[in-house]
């Protein structure tokens, strides 16, 4: 199969080389990356990623559930694998086989994953804020018994920031109030002779954000930013970390066609010609992550120049007003996300348009785009 001849996503090994040691820098030398590679590693390709990140050096992973994790160590990724989300008891069975750490999201979950009956590699999870996963920090009698139950190696202790992406006074100090929430548990933990364990609470935002005053913790969970993306432009953070984009977006013209003035084009006839055009039929549609809301407002680049989504976004192609684009032709390669020429378009500028973030934009690119390093 022929990679490029519809519509695929290239990688860009040195830019992923490039990030991995930016955040390298910017952490304590104690503190070891664990990147996360979930939902494909936010689409550019788990396995890709995951073993271009061993070879590095990383021997620390988290993922979102146990399907992610069981592909990673088919493909070969040794480490700790922690499985951030909630799995069933009917697949306890894979947590052995596999290796992998789950994450305890609560006392009750705790007793189910004891109640297995075979060893079991898990990480507790801490509630200091955003009320979604893991027992209440306010719970350090609950906590400490999880020490108490068999079968339940406690390998480390984490949790979430919620508010740690906001740049309001009010969002940075809740931070801070969830470390000296997270703190005091383990401080709790230690009086209570409960160790060997590590911790790990930062995000891409935690990081970068530099919000945490007191901690010295084990592990950062570097996310979107370690593929050279915020889940919004943030000026600041662009001019302070020289991140670069690992992901490109590309696809291939399938045809041309000529419109006439009052012509229309697309599913519902949503645009029509004001004057003679040129439409370039597109092979990659929503079936393929671009997303549908883009419809008559996205744009893209054709041989460094831009050309704007014209009609709906279909299932598997889209339409583009090529008119002022000299010389386009079909099997021209289009850029969704990336450079050509002079220009580039970032996923943060097509999550703008498309009214939501990167981290979505990403995670739903589809599994039928051909991935690959180049």
């Amino acid at each position: 199969m022929y990679q490029k001849g519809r519509a695929w996503i290239e990688l860009n090994r040195a830019h992923l080389h490039h990030n991995v040691r930016l955040f390298q820098r910017i952490l304590p030398k104690s503190c070891q990356l664990m990147p996360a590679i979930k939902a494909n590693a936010y689409g550019h390709g788990a396995e890709l990623i995951g073993k271009e990140l061993h070879k590095m050096g990383i021997t620390q992973y988290c993922v979102a559930c146990a399907e992610e994790g069981v592909r990673l160590r088919q493909s070969g990724i040794t480490g700790e694998i922690l499985i951030l989300g909630y799995t069933h008891p009917q697949d306890f069975e894979r947590l052995r086989k596999y290796r992998l750490t789950q994450t305890v999201v609560d006392y009750t979950y705790g007793r189910e994953l004891s109640a297995y009956g075979y060893p079991l590699l898990v990480h507790i999870g801490i509630d200091t804020g955003m009320h979604r996963l893991g027992e209440d920090s306010t719970h350090i009698d609950k906590i400490q018994k999880l020490w108490d139950l068999p079968g339940l190696c406690i390998t480390g202790v984490f949790s979430h920031l919620c508010t740690s992406d906001g740049t309001s006074r009010k969002e940075q100090m809740f931070v801070k109030l969830q470390e000296r929430r997270f703190l005091q548990v383990i401080k709790s933990l230690k009086k209570a002779r409960k160790t060997g364990f590590a911790t790990h609470l930062q995000g891409s935002y935690g990081i970068l954000n530099g919000n945490l005053l007191h901690g010295h913790y084990q592990y950062a969970r570097a996310g979107i930013a370690l593929y050279g993306a915020l889940s919004e432009s943030s000026a600041l953070l662009s001019q302070k970390y020289p991140l670069k984009p690992v992901l490109s977006l590309k696809a291939r013209i399938a045809c041309i066609r000529e419109l006439s003035e009052g012509e229309g084009a697309g599913y519902g006839l949503t645009w029509h010609a004001d004057k003679r055009r040129l439409l370039a039929a597109v092979s990659i549609g929503y079936a393929d992550g671009i997303p549908r809301t883009l419809s008559n407002k996205g744009h893209v680049l054709i041989k460094g120049e831009k050309a704007p989504v014209v009609g709906r976004v279909c299932m598997d192609q889209l339409l583009l007003d090529v008119t002022k684009i000299k010389g386009v032709q079909s099997k021209d390669e289009v850029v969704f996300i990336g450079k050509s020429g002079e220009k580039e378009i970032k996923v943060e500028e097509m999550a703008r348009e498309a009214g939501t973030i990167s981290n979505e934009i990403l995670s739903g690119l589809s599994d039928r785009l051909c991935r690959m390093f180049v």
